[in-house]
């Protein structure tokens, strides 16, 4: 186990590593200094490691060559760049401690050991080469960042390497265990076979359980219950989903011990005499019970000692399968989906809880698209049983007491409306009553009916934004005035709540869809065209900035640990694609949309269910109210309905190529 660090050495001694590697450690890592709807209340914004939440002023932010290349997590520890030179010399790292890349010689859990991880990590990414974006995989429950070293491609069908995914300190020891991870991807950078760095791409996880105090209590996989929620152990469901969401061909488990021992695991397999214990990641990912949606991967549980990191990548190289994995062949045919088939499977199962709400409508309304297209009237009929009782009279369209999210639902009756079939009066009387109450306002710019939050950008105005209403439109040009001056911060994400100061995923997805759906309908020449869509240019540059290497967008959208959230990466995804169509965007946005395309299709099964989407949530006290949301397995109306109009707009952009 590595030496703590005394007060300000360890600082030091990764900021010599850092520079060894042409690198200057921000001021956030130096300075040592502690940093930092769908239903409702109100937070201080919470820290991850050292390092201040954003960079100040005067700190120079090095810019790299893609915006979704970042390599270094926060922004505060982002550095100045200067000539790299030759990591394979030892004189690289001369006039300092054992190298961070080498033989470091001490990580601490938490606080300014996780700078020290963040250092070497980011002066391992930028040797030449991949892996190269630093991110990470989940946040501790005590905050700390699960830091990871990855490569843009899991889902990228055009990239045929293996891949290969190494995790470290699972067994407790995560300080040794991470200085073996980074010795093994160092070596796999500047020292392995041109022929296998043409072969592999790697993704390291170097200190999966950060966790102080002694060895962490053994096994735990697959986690069962619960998941990025649970109270004791949201590291364990972190680990299990990342790996997995790497799509990896071999997993390497890499535990601290006095020398290297290999034990290999083939994909399929349950058990045996092989001396890999049950509840280990290797023993969990290699059995099929495990992930029966996905397949079991190759595994090696490896037993190595300080200076066996190199030993490791050329022992797990030369053992690795000449075969992709159960678990990337099932990844691949996901993603290998084209974007009506996926509407077409999605349409067909939901909404599963016909309502008025903007959840079903949105399914309704895609349906509705999608039956066009395809010339479809089964699904249109489907769609006119599911709202017959709206229709008809026999259900009221509200209850006691009116929101957004209900109002938002009679979007369905203007799509409806303008529609031929004997329904269509019915179907404007509702469409009005819906946009009327859209418009109340009780000062100009504040809804009666709104929440405040930024779910509002889209469940205020989508009613007449379909409708077409001139009123109604007036209202929502005023609302999303008022709540992007109130909401948008000045890196161009908002807040979800003037009183909640946490970038929400789904809060910015709806700031996002409901400027798009806003300017869409919008004339050229309306006054107030340009302010917004400066708004929601700035808002795009800021989600492009904080997608995650995989394509995906987060939970919280700027904590790199937090889980990556489908929903609002399906509205994120949907309001680039048309923004890019429609001339909005730029063509840079392209490959950015391209990579939320494919990381959207790794989330929704065959059945269409649905990967990781965030329960309703309502503004929090705090950033941990919103790390720790539920996220849903399984059958989810929210997030169907977003999957299927993002699979219907990529459609779109894809026509116009």
């Amino acid at each position: 186990m590595g030496a703590a660090l005394p007060a300000g050495r360890g600082v030091r001694w990764a900021a010599a590593a850092a520079a060894a590697a042409g690198l200057t450690l921000g001021p956030g890592a130096r300075g040592g200094a502690a940093c930092c709807a769908e239903t409702g209340v109100a937070p201080a914004r919470l820290g991850v490691g050292n390092a201040p939440a954003r960079p100040r002023a005067e700190q120079p932010v090095a810019r790299v060559p893609a915006a979704f290349e970042r390599r270094c997590i926060p922004p505060a520890c982002v550095v100045r760049r200067s000539p790299v030179p030759d990591m394979r010399s030892p004189r690289a790292l001369s006039g300092g401690p054992p190298a961070v890349l080498g033989a470091a010689r001490g990580f601490t859990t938490g606080g300014e050991g996780t700078a020290d991880l963040r250092t070497a990590l980011d002066a391992l990414a930028a040797l030449p080469g991949e892996p190269r974006i630093v991110s990470a995989a989940g946040v501790a429950r005590d905050e700390t960042p699960l830091l990871t070293l990855e490569n843009p491609s899991p889902f990228d069908a055009a990239r045929p390497q293996r891949r290969l995914v190494i995790v470290g300190g699972l067994d407790g020891d995560a300080d040794a265990a991470a200085r073996i991870v980074l010795d093994a991807v160092r070596w796999f950078k500047t020292e392995a076979p041109e022929r296998e760095r043409t072969r592999w791409t790697v993704s390291a996880l170097p200190m999966a359980l950060p966790l102080p105090g002694g060895p962490a209590r053994p096994g735990g996989f697959p986690p069962v219950g619960g998941f990025f929620d649970d109270p004791e152990r949201p590291e364990i469901r972190y680990v299990w989903r990342w790996v997995a969401y790497q799509a990896p061909d071999l997993v390497v488990d890499v535990r601290a011990g006095d020398g290297l021992r290999i034990r290999s695991r083939a994909a399929g397999e349950s058990g045996g005499d092989d001396g890999i214990p049950a509840g280990s990641l290797a023993a969990a990912l290699a059995d099929p019970v495990s992930q029966p949606r996905l397949g079991p991967v190759d595994t090696l549980l490896v037993t190595a000692g300080a200076s066996d990191g190199a030993a490791v990548m050329r022992g797990a190289l030369a053992r690795a399968p000449d075969r992709p994995s159960p678990l990337r062949r099932a990844f691949a045919a996901r993603t290998g989906s084209d974007p009506l088939s996926v509407a077409r499977l999605l349409a067909g199962r939901y909404p599963g809880a016909p309502s008025i709400s903007y959840i079903p409508a949105l399914a309704w309304v895609h349906s509705l698209r999608l039956a066009a297209l395809d010339g479809d009237d089964s699904l249109r009929d489907k769609v006119l049983a599911e709202v017959r009782p709206w229709l008809s009279g026999d259900r009221p369209l509200f209850g006691d007491r009116v929101s957004f999210a209900a109002v938002a639902g009679t979007m369905i009756f203007s799509e409806l409306a303008q529609s031929s079939g004997g329904d269509r009066d019915a179907a404007a009387r509702l469409a009005a009553e819906g946009v009327a109450l859209a418009r109340a306002e009780t000062a100009p710019g504040v809804p009666r009916h709104g929440s405040g939050w930024s779910d509002d950008f889209f469940l205020g105005t989508i009613a007449a934004v379909r409708a077409g209403d001139p009123d109604g439109l007036a209202a929502a040009v005023r609302l999303v005035t008022a709540y992007a001056a109130r909401l948008q911060q000045p890196d161009g994400l908002f807040h979800h709540d003037a009183g909640a100061p946490t970038a929400w995923g789904r809060g910015n997805g709806f700031g996002a869809l409901g400027l798009s759906e806003l300017l869409t309908v919008l004339p050229p020449d309306h006054p107030d065209r340009a302010a917004l869509l400066d708004a929601h240019r700035r808002h795009l540059a800021a989600m492009r900035a904080e997608q995650a290497p995989d394509g995906m967008w987060r939970q919280v959208v700027d904590e790199p640990g937090s889980y990556r959230e489908t929903s609002v990466t399906a509205m994120t995804l949907t309001a680039m694609a048309r923004g890019i169509r429609l001339g909005w965007l730029d063509e840079s946005y392209r490959p950015v949309v391209d990579r939320a395309w494919r990381a959207l299709l790794a989330h929704v099964a065959d059945d269409g269910t649905l990967v990781d989407v965030c329960i309703g949530t309502g503004a929090g006290p705090t950033r941990r109210h919103y790390l720790d949301r539920p996220a849903v397995n399984g059958a989810d109306d929210r997030g169907g309905a977003m999957a299927l109009g993002a699979a219907l707009e990529y459609h779109e952009l894809l026509q116009g190529d």
